[in-house]
């Protein structure tokens, strides 16, 4: 659970000219950090800063709880000057909340109370807007970055917006606190898969360990009877295993799914990338051929696993499922001008929890490209609104590539792969050239929802740019 900072500003002169004022701004700042509680945070409410004094007297308190991110909850008119040592101290994103009472001032009723100085006081309950340029303004020159979240207390879409930045930063912290094993080696001559590790780190935080496949052999044959047949049971449990599939294969894949557990829980692994080859029929080709039902298993159970020792895509899965909308490993399979879509999928590891339907375990007589035969995972994504996410190795930075379209129904290719239809408001032909023109590789995650706005916030966080194509 990720730390919340929350602290509302005002003016210390208001409180005895305005009777109950302090105690108003109070409960509306109260409001909002219970709706923020409810959104899944532990949220370090300090109450509200009236002065420079009380303003460092709270830094030290937010400094000390260590949040990941601050809201400032603009209660009335306040002092720049009782701001800029909150922010200053802690150096965390700052979320500014321009956020009223109510959507407008009841005029009449307002008119009526025929009390000027009351009067006075209960614009003031509304004032939120007034600090708004002043604390942009001083956070310009003060080299502050900081984003906005205007409207009234009522208002879903204000809540909403909250609730994305906090989702954002709680993803944020997971890749900081990731750890991401990578298994084997690249695939020879995929240029645009090959990445620098160290740009990974920098850029999410994310550490990178490597793991050998001869420790996952010596845990492959430590597996015993016992565990590969209640691994056996968990492959009948979560997946259709078609009757083609060979009693040896599903027992070769579901020792080797034991082993990849062990790896994955020494290591403390979030997620995995992974591709090896080999001589022809030595055992570690007997354990990279077996692999594919184990590494959706742990993809389903939120630790996903990406083929093709594709490092940055796994990164992007570990985005997706960070946000609860899955993630699934994809390429682009083709292009159906008749109906305006794109096809995507891939052999290896899938997002079971994002199915539609049945997620079926089948055999495969050659892995194209790949030596050797064994299962494979077949399904398609689930229909309704999704996401692409790639993270993307530029020139001169690492950023997030971004499109929302729709998974559609339709035929699909059965080759015992992930396989969907996708459209999207450019068309298929727009989409493919401008998604291309970004530069990423020819691998993407896809999960279900439309996300693009919570990307958005989170490149806000890293500091990565954000290029969103539709």
């Amino acid at each position: 659970m990720i730390k919340v900072g929350l602290f509302g500003v005002g003016l210390d002169t208001y409180w005895p000219q305005f009777e109950g004022l302090l105690e108003r701004l109070e409960g509306y700042q109260k409001q909002v950090a219970d709706k923020m509680q409810s959104f899944g945070a532990e949220v370090i409410n300090v109450g509200l800063v009236d002065s420079p004094v009380k303003a460092r007297e709270k830094a030290q308190v937010l400094k000390t709880e260590d949040v990941d991110i601050l809201f400032l909850y603009v209660s009335t008119y306040a002092l720049s000057s009782t701001v800029l040592p909150v922010v200053q101290k802690l150096g965390c994103p700052i979320i500014i909340l321009n956020i009223q009472p109510v959507a407008a001032i009841d005029y009449e009723s307002f008119n009526k109370l025929g009390d000027r100085g009351k009067m006075t006081g209960e614009w003031l309950a509304h004032c939120q807007a007034c600090s708004v340029p002043e604390l942009a303004n001083v956070f310009n020159r003060s080299g502050i970055d900081y984003e906005f979240v205007t409207g009234y207390l009522d208002e879903q879409a204000v809540w909403d917006e909250i609730q994305d930045w906090i989702d954002a930063a709680n993803v944020a912290s997971v890749m900081n606190n990731n750890r991401l094993g990578i298994l084997g080696h690249y695939y020879c001559g995929m240029l645009d898969v090959y990445s620098d590790l160290t740009k990974q780190s920098a850029a999410f935080g994310t550490h990178i360990e490597i793991v050998e496949m001869c420790e996952l052999k010596r845990y492959r044959d430590e597996a015993t009877d016992t565990e590969v047949n209640e691994k056996i049971k968990e492959f009948h449990t979560t997946f259709e295993v078609v009757e083609a599939c060979e009693e040896d294969e599903i027992k070769r894949a579901a020792k080797t799914s034991v082993a990849l557990d062990k790896l994955v829980e020494v290591h403390n692994l979030g997620s995995l990338a992974y591709y090896y080859e080999g001589d022809s029929g030595n055992e570690y080709e007997n354990i990279v051929t077996s692999v594919i039902a184990g590494n959706t298993l742990l993809t389903g159970r939120n630790i996903p696993v990406a083929g093709e020792y594709e490092v940055k895509n796994a990164q992007a899965m570990k985005i997706m499922d960070a946000f609860g909308v899955g993630g699934s490993f994809s390429e682009f399979y083709a292009m159906d001008f008749n109906d305006d879509i794109v096809m995507l999928g891939h052999d290896g590891p899938a997002h079971f929890a994002i199915a539609e339907g049945n997620v079926q375990l089948v055999p495969l007589p050659v892995y194209h490209g790949k030596p050797g035969k064994g299962l494979s995972i077949q399904m398609t994504v689930k229909h309704g609104p999704v996401t692409l996410l790639s993270v993307v190795e530029g020139k001169d930075d690492v950023f997030l590539l971004v499109a929302e379209g729709e998974s559609v129904e339709g035929p699909v290719l059965q080759i015992g792969n992930t396989n969907s239809r996708y459209r999207f408001s450019i068309g298929a032909r727009g989409f493919m050239n401008e998604w291309s023109k970004q530069g990423p590789s020819h691998h993407c995650a896809i999960g279900v929802g439309h996300i693009g706005n919570k990307l958005g916030k989170l490149g806000r966080l890293l500091n990565l740019r954000v290029v969103t194509i539709c």
